[in-house]
């Protein structure tokens, strides 16, 4: 298929939390993200998506407070920033439960997991889905939670995605290589439910882990879920050229995003996977309605709601710098941090008050305002131009805001062939990649297979 016709992928992006990315919202009349404690909440919200035939659902989360700006919590807690947060996982098995074809790209940090038993969480769900989870892999970048876990600090950047690395490979031993596909005989006859020739120790002595023990879940459907990575950085690249199938990056223009994508994928194939193998998404806003100057009525409405100062508030976590620290128009400075390195490299130098303008919705991410048509229009430049491949959708007011893109923007892309119209058959995998519900031989989870060649 041509880069054209690409069809548009979907993930609505969200967090088990009131306030996600555009903060302050919660306090728009519309908004019900204080129901997200609420179990019917994301049953209702998976319902909705899976009518504008989404991809996924994309949940984040983090370990951790935001503490940074001001030194405290204080506006942290009176805007809800991302706190309180629940965890993501339990949120999936009720919300497959009303659905038969959305995916689910779950958040979770393993810098303090362990593999034996997160590995088996993950193909729990894996089966419960019928193969619609997704692993968003994050090692990490608060302060504040490597406290509450008894470390006085944080693991160096860099040395996050070493564990991360080892950590992966463990988990490929558990979930790819201790059982063999036909290990589940389920014989009442016999009297054999499983071949235990065909169920494999896993023994791993590394630098970060020890294992030894079999994987306690039978293969699910995907066996590996899919694999989500957010990060940019030099190191980031390298893992996600290794592991990752889906990345989610964020650049301000098509021409800086596209050297960007043709990095990630000229790392994958310089790891020995192909340049297919790897889907890029970016965040994304939209306020659209039936005319472009009701999308402009809406958009100057939700800026009363939103809050800037929680923007910067998140943005001070993100970097690891008290950005309450600065004037309004002092170029914001500060050594090295462990945080989101990418991040930290992009805004060098900007100013307080340049920081504020760009969080006036609540958040960083880029906003795309207008009517269906103009909405459209926007979203495919960057398909084009930049060679991504789809969007995590952020919510404004929610449900509200997926609401609109599904009744007004989900019908403008179907009309230029460039979305589906029905969901394909299969895993979150294989509609993703039209192909099988495994990960292909190139990816080096595969090297971990019963008779396959050890990855080197």
């Amino acid at each position: 298929m041509s880069t054209t016709a690409k069809e548009v992928l979907l993930n609505a992006f969200n967090m088990n939390c009131v306030g996600h990315i555009h903060h302050g919202m919660w306090t728009h009349p519309q908004d019900r993200s204080t129901e997200f404690n609420q179990l019917s909440y994301w049953t209702e919200l998976a319902q909705l998506l899976e009518r504008g035939l989404f991809d996924g659902l994309f949940i984040a989360d983090i370990l951790g407070v935001y503490d940074v700006y001001q030194q405290n919590i204080a506006l942290t807690a009176r805007e809800s920033i991302q706190l309180p947060v629940n965890d993501p996982l339990l949120l999936v098995s009720a919300m497959a439960g009303v659905t038969q074809h959305l995916g689910f790209g779950i958040t979770a940090n393993l810098s303090y997991e362990a593999p034996y038993p997160f590995a088996r969480r993950l193909s729990t769900l894996d089966h419960l889905t019928q193969g619609r989870i997704g692993w968003n892999i994050v090692t990490g970048y608060l302060d504040s939670a490597a406290r509450a876990m008894g470390l006085n600090e944080q693991i160096g950047h860099d040395r996050r995605y070493d564990q991360a690395d080892e950590f992966l490979d463990v988990a490929y031993q558990l979930w790819e290589g201790s059982w063999e596909d036909d290990a589940v005989l389920a014989d009442r006859q016999r009297r054999i439910y499983a071949d235990a020739q065909k169920i494999h120790k896993v023994i791993h002595r590394g630098e970060f882990y020890q294992v030894e023990g079999y994987h306690l879940s039978s293969p699910s459907p995907q066996r590996t879920p899919l694999l989500f990575q957010a990060g940019s950085s030099a190191r980031g690249i390298q893992f996600a050229a290794r592991h990752a199938e889906c990345t989610f990056v964020n650049h301000a223009t098509p021409e800086v995003m596209k050297a960007q994508v043709d990095k990630l994928r000229t790392a994958a194939v310089a790891a020995g996977r192909q340049r297919q193998d790897l889907k890029v998404f970016m965040g994304v806003g939209v306020i659209v309605a039936p005319t472009a100057a009701e999308a402009q009525d809406k958009y100057r409405e939700y800026l009363r709601y939103a809050s800037p100062e929680a923007g910067l508030a998140h943005f001070s976590s993100s970097t690891g710098i008290d950005l309450s620290r600065f004037g309004l128009d002092d170029p914001i400075q500060a050594g090295p941090t462990q945080a989101i390195e990418s991040v930290t490299q992009t805004y060098r130098g900007w100013t307080r008050r340049r920081l504020l303008e760009q969080h006036a919705m609540g958040g960083r991410y880029p906003l795309v305002v207008g009517d269906p048509q103009q909405v459209a229009d926007a979203l495919l430049q960057w398909v084009d131009q930049a060679d991504i491949d789809g969007f995590n959708l952020t919510r404004i007011v929610n449900p509200g805001s997926y609401r609109d893109f599904i009744d007004l923007v989900v019908p403008e892309l179907q009309a230029r062939g460039r979305y589906k119209t029905a969901y394909r058959a299969g895993s979150l995998r294989q509609k993703l990649f039209r192909q099988q519900d495994r990960l292909p031989h190139s990816h080096p989870a595969a090297g971990w297979r019963p008779g396959a060649a050890l990855p080197v």
